[in-house]
C-alpha cells in the first residue's frame, strides 16, 4: 500500500455527525476529518426517486436484521484550505449528500434539545442548477416520506416517531461506507468507481482523466486541481458528445477508417504519447509541443514572426497527461464557437448567409442534424490545419469563406438526397459508397492537403454538381438552401 493512500471504513453517523472515520487500517479512528464538495465537483442530480430508493434500501435492510449494511464506497482527497485539514470528495458525493439530507430530516423529528446539525449541509455545497433544485426537493420528498402522523392521539404517533428514532440509529451506526483517503489527486482520481450511484458504466472521458491524471505525477497538486475543476464545470454528456461524436469520429475518418463508437475497447486512441516514450516518433512530437508552449510564453513572440503556434493537430498524437486536457479545452472551445455561430480563432462567421438559413430553418430532425455536424466538423479540421489563430490575413479569411461553400455542398448534398437520413447512410457516404452524389470523404481530403488551395483545387475537381432528379428532401424548407446550390453552380435553374 502506497505511503500517501490510507484505506478506512465508517459509519454514516461518526462522518456526518462526528467528523470522523471509524477504523483506519491501522484499526484506529481518524478524527478531524471535514468532508468538503469541491468546486469542481459535478452537480448534485439525484432525484426525489433515487433518494427515496436509498432510503426503500435502508429500511429493507434494517428490517433483514443486518448488522451492518455497506452503502458505497467514498474518495476523499485530503488537501488543506486556510491552514487546515480538509476532506473533498472525489467520488460519492451523489450518496453522501443524500444521507445528509435524510438525517435533518430525521432529526427534525426529534425535540429541540436532541437535534444534530449536519456539518456538510452547513456549507457552500454549489450554486449550480441542478444542485438548487434537487436538495430542496429531496429533502421535502424524505420530510413527507417519514412524517406520517395518525389523526390518534393529538395528531401524534408516538409508535411511528420511535420507529423513526430507531432507523436513524440503524443509519448511524449500521450504514457503512469503504473509504479511501489520498492526498494526491491524481490517485484519488485513479480509484473514481467504475459504476455511478445506479449502475450506469463510465463515460469514456472518465476512462481517460483517469488515465492522464496518473500521467501528471510531476505536475502540482495546485494546478492539477484546476485542470480537474475546469474539466468537471463541462455538462458531462457534451463532454461525452465532444469525445465521441466529433474528436473520435474526426480521428477514424482523417486514418480512412469507418468510425464505430467511442468505448473502453478504443479509448488507446487519445492515450497518445507517455512521458516514458522514447521512441523517434514520441521524441518529434513532444518536442513539437514543448516548443510551441515554449514560444507561446514568450512576453514578444512579434519579435521572432511567430504568433500564437497551435500545440496542436487533430490527426497528430496526443501527449499524455497535462496536454491532454489542454488539447481537449483547446478543441472544446473551438468547436462550441464553431457550432455556435458567434466566433472561432481568427475568424467571426456570424452573419455568414449559409449559416444562418441553417441556423434559422434547420435546427432539427436527425437527418439535419448530421449533416449540420458533418459540416461543423468539415470546419473544424480546416480550422485546425490551415487557419491561424490570430490575425487573419483577408487572403486567409477569403480562403476560409471558400471553404465553407464547399463544406455546405458536400454535407448538404448528402442531406438532400435522403428522406430520412441516418449514421449508417452518412457512414456510407464518407466513405465513397451508396451511389449519391459528392460521397467522399472530405475530411481525408483535408488531412492530405498541404495548402488551403491545393485543397480548393481537390474538392473542385471532387464536387460535383447535384441532378433535380436525386433530390428527395422532404422538409418544407428545402428551398432554402436549394438556392445557394443553384448560386454556386451545383444544381441547374429550373
Amino acid at each position: 500500500m502506497k505511503d500517501n493512500l490510507t484505506l478506512a471504513i465508517t459509519s454514516i453517523g461518526d462522518l456526518l455527525l462526528h467528523n470522523r472515520i471509524s477504523l483506519s487500517q491501522e484499526g484506529k479512528p481518524i478524527e478531524g476529518v471535514r468532508v468538503c464538495i469541491p468546486e469542481y465537483q459535478r452537480p448534485y442530480k439525484w432525484t426525489a426517486r433515487n433518494a427515496i430508493q436509498l432510503l426503500d434500501d435502508i429500511i429493507e435492510a434494517r428490517n433483514d436484521n443486518k448488522e451492518v449494511y455497506r452503502v458505497g464506497t467514498l474518495i476523499l482527497h485530503k488537501t488543506q484550505r486556510d491552514g487546515e485539514d480538509v476532506y473533498d470528495i472525489v467520488d460519492g458525493q451523489q450518496r453522501t449528500i443524500t444521507f445528509a439530507l435524510l438525517l435533518h430530516a430525521l432529526y427534525e423529528l426529534e425535540e429541540e434539545a436532541n437535534r444534530r446539525f449536519i456539518g456538510l449541509l452547513m456549507q457552500n455545497i454549489g450554486s449550480n442548477k441542478h444542485t438548487c433544485r434537487n436538495i430542496p426537493i429531496n429533502l421535502n420528498a424524505f420530510r413527507r416520506r417519514i412524517r406520517k402522523v395518525s389523526d390518534s392521539d393529538g395528531g401524534k404517533d408516538h409508535e411511528h416517531t420511535r420507529d423513526m428514532q430507531t432507523l436513524r440509529e440503524f443509519i448511524e451506526t449500521q450504514c457503512e461506507l469503504i473509504v479511501v483517503i489520498t492526498d494526491d489527486i491524481s490517485e484519488a482520481f485513479q480509484f473514481f468507481d467504475s459504476q455511478n450511484a445506479r449502475g450506469k458504466a463510465l463515460y469514456p472521458h472518465d476512462l481517460l482523466k483517469a488515465y492522464h491524471l496518473r500521467e501528471m505525477s510531476d505536475v502540482p497538486s495546485g494546478e492539477t486541481e484546476e485542470i480537474v475543476k475546469r474539466w468537471e464545470k463541462i455538462p458531462q454528456r457534451e463532454l461525452a458528445d465532444f469525445f465521441g461524436e466529433y474528436l473520435y469520429r474526426l480521428k477514424e475518418w482523417m486514418n480512412g477508417n469507418v468510425a464505430d463508437e467511442l468505448c473502453e475497447a478504443n479509448i488507446h486512441k487519445f492515450k497518445g504519447v507517455n512521458r516514458a516514450s522514447r521512441a523517434p516518433y514520441a521524441r518529434f512530437y513532444k518536442g513539437a509541443y514543448a516548443y510551441a508552449s515554449q514560444i507561446n510564453s514568450l512576453s514578444i513572440p512579434g519579435v521572432l514572426g511567430i504568433q500564437d503556434v497551435s500545440p496542436f493537430q487533430l490527426n497528430a498524437p496526443i501527449i499524455a497527461g497535462k496536454p491532454f486536457f489542454e488539447y481537449a479545452d483547446h478543441y472544446y472551445s473551438l468547436l462550441y464557437d464553431i457550432r455556435h455561430n458567434d466566433k472561432f480563432e481568427g475568424f467571426y462567421i456570424k452573419g455568414n448567409k449559409i449559416v444562418e438559413v441553417l441556423d434559422t430553418h434547420f435546427k432539427s430532425g436527425t437527418g439535419n442534424l448530421i449533416a449540420r455536424q458533418l459540416f461543423d466538423m468539415a470546419l473544424l479540421l480546416y480550422v485546425d490545419r490551415f487557419s491561424p489563430a490570430t490575425y487573419p490575413s483577408r487572403t486567409e479569411v477569403s480562403l476560409f469563406e471558400r471553404f465553407v461553400r464547399y463544406a455546405f455542398v458536400w454535407a448538404y448534398s448528402l442531406r438532400a438526397q435522403h428522406y430520412r437520413l441516418g449514421w449508417p447512410s452518412a457512414q456510407n457516404y464518407i466513405m465513397g459508397k451508396g451511389g449519391l452524389i459528392n460521397a467522399l470523404n472530405i475530411f481525408k481530403v483535408i488531412s492530405d492537403s498541404d495548402t488551403p488551395t491545393s485543397l480548393m483545387s481537390s474538392l473542385d475537381e471532387l464536387l460535383v454538381p447535384l441532378t433535380w432528379d436525386k433530390i428527395k428532401h422532404s422538409d418544407r424548407n428545402i428551398e432554402k438552401y436549394l438556392q445557394f446550390f443553384i448560386s454556386y453552380n451545383f444544381l441547374p435553374k429550373q
